[in-house]
């Protein structure tokens, strides 16, 4: 006799039946603004900029505003401040004290790319190519043959910076890593996965005219002749830029239904773009919320713009001096009573791939909302582990709201396994779990997610940001 399926079970699987039609309409309209945001957001730098843009919209001034003009801030009052111009940090103040901890929402704005060496241009056999340095776990077989643009800065001497995108308009060239043809290609189909495309072999062909007069290397000299009249860049000037290649194009519905996004980029600007969403609809809170995007998570939350910097820590002390919450005792409580939903995707079960997942342990797209009470491999090794205590109040407050969640597990167990910023956050003290989106094809150049994921994980970050 089959077992009797629970009402939990009938609403994770079926979340799109239980809609009007008028909430039908909004789940359509986010999805229409979400692709907006990752389809003209393919960079941290970016993100940045279009966040910024936002939450000016929505009434935010810069934090170094506030405190150059020696303002108190208040309940209700809205801030931002910008590390680096690769991560920030959102804030509306609320109607306790901050010692009593914040409501986060931490999302990651980097993904996986192919970043161009410093010193990238070189020509082989008639061929111009650009080196590049690949970022983040990918599978590198994925990522010959695509169309490719070119976003990212170059910075001048004098310290002029150009903002470059290449590749996105319709009538703009595009690039890609070429493949070795199938006929040829006997002993590459016999190598590992791994090793069917190297990383030294993800170089970017971009020309093939030689410049006239020109002797030696006459095609790196042409391209070069274009990038100096168009551009304004130098040889030189790859020394002082940030240039990566990324999969051209926007993003797409997908599906006859129109039920789902393809797009690059998804892990994890679709958390990025719905904790922002959240944040800046979120009217009146009673602890201080923050809506933190950071840089670096996809490389271990390294460097000055990672999660391991104290850019966050540095930013609320700040704030807390603006609110009259002097000294370093009231910001170690402060950041020890807070709560934290790291926003972060999940792994979404793929029928053609069932045997990596446990079904009864597994986001379905589809199913709402993901809580991964814990991340790590094997052992729960690098994994935060959240508290029973803290995910019963979560589910408290999203039976409240009627947000649609599911939990789930990273695949099966001793398969392989991921991490987020959830533990370097926990380091404070604070209670911390990952709560995102499901996705398909993770760390692909393009990513799947359900456009019912989108709608119920902004009402779940709203509710926490309200509520918690």
């Amino acid at each position: 006799m089959a077992a009797k399926k629970t009402k939990r079970d009938e609403k994770d699987l079926h979340a799109w039946n239980t809609y009007t039609a008028a909430e039908k309409k909004k789940v359509y309209a986010l999805a229409d603004d979400y692709r907006d945001f990752i389809s003209n957001c393919k960079t941290e730098r970016e993100s940045v900029v279009e966040s910024i843009r936002m939450a000016k919209a929505a009434g935010y001034v810069e934090l170094s505003e506030i405190l150059r003009k020696k303002k108190k801030l208040k309940a209700g009052d809205k801030v931002f401040a910008v590390g680096m111009k690769k991560t920030v940090a959102l804030f509306q103040i609320g109607t306790r004290p901050i010692e009593e901890g914040l409501t986060i929402l931490g999302a990651h704005i980097d993904t996986c790319r192919l970043d161009l060496k410093q010193n990238p241009l070189y020509e082989d056999s008639g061929m111009a190519y650009l080196d590049t340095h690949y970022y983040g776990g990918i599978k590198k077989y994925q990522w010959v043959t695509l169309p490719l643009a070119l976003h990212g800065v170059v910075v001048k001497k004098d310290g002029k910076t150009l903002n470059i995108t290449l590749g996105e308009d319709e009538g703009d060239p595009v690039f890609c890593v070429t493949d070795l043809l199938i006929h040829l290609a006997q002993e590459q189909m016999e190598k590992r996965a791994t090793k069917v495309i190297e990383g030294e072999k993800l170089d970017i062909l971009v020309g093939t005219l030689p410049l006239p007069d020109e002797e030696k290397n006459a095609v790196k000299a042409g391209v070069l002749a274009i990038l100096s009249a168009k551009y304004g860049i130098e040889k030189e000037d790859f020394i002082s830029a940030e240039l990566t290649l990324v999969p051209a194009g926007r993003a797409r519905s997908m599906g006859f239904d129109r039920s789902m996004t393809l797009g690059y980029g998804q892990d994890d600007r679709v958390c990025a773009f719905t904790s922002l969403r959240a944040m800046l609809e979120t009217k009146k809170t009673k602890h201080t919320a923050c809506c933190l995007l950071v840089d670096k998570e996809e490389i271990g939350s390294v460097g000055a713009t990672g999660m391991r910097s104290r850019f966050f820590e540095n930013v609320l002390a700040e704030l807390m001096e603006a609110t009259g919450e002097k000294g370093e005792l009231r910001l170690r409580r402060a950041l020890a009573n807070s709560k934290m939903l790291s926003s972060d995707v999940s792994s979404g079960f793929d029928a053609l791939y069932a045997s990596a997942f446990d079904k009864k342990n597994v986001a379905y797209l589809g199913g709402g909302m993901v809580f991964n009470k814990f991340t790590g491999a094997r052992g729960k090794s690098g994994s935060n582990d959240a508290n029973a205590e803290y995910l019963a109040e979560l589910r408290a407050i999203m039976d409240k709201h009627k947000v649609r969640f599911q939990t789930a597990e990273l695949g099966k167990v001793d398969l392989g396994g991921g991490g987020t910023i959830a533990y370097i956050m926990a380091l404070y003290g604070m209670q911390v779990v990952d709560c995102g989106v499901p996705v398909l094809s993770m760390h692909a150049p393009w990513e799947v997610t359900s456009i019912v994921d989108l709608y119920e994980v902004t009402k779940g970050y709203k509710a926490f940001l309200s509520e918690a």
